[in-house]
């Protein structure tokens, strides 16, 4: 299991995303307004500005204040051996 820093030492479980996009979007907006009324969002941006939004397959929307980019660029990072050994 890869677990990718998305920023204050969150970490997200790389097998369960299935995108990261910009937060801009109305669609996008409106995701993020339903997921808070059903209770799926996860806050990860500790009261700064949201520059992510990442979607898992199990519904959860997740908001961080790291940019698309650079959690593209985690998520490709090779993963160090032993380094999610528990």
């Amino acid at each position: 299991m890869k677990l990718v820093n998305i920023g204050f030492g969150n970490l997200v479980n790389a097998s369960r995303v299935i995108a990261v996009v910009s937060p801009d979007s109305a669609p996008v907006k409106r995701m993020i307004s339903d997921s808070r009324d059903r209770g799926m969002l996860i806050d990860a941006s500790h009261g700064r500005k949201t520059h992510s939004v990442i979607l898992t397959d199990s519904d959860h929307v997740i908001l961080s204040y790291l940019q698309p980019e650079r959690i593209e660029a985690k998520f490709n990072e090779p993963e160090t051996e032993g380094e999610n050994d528990e």
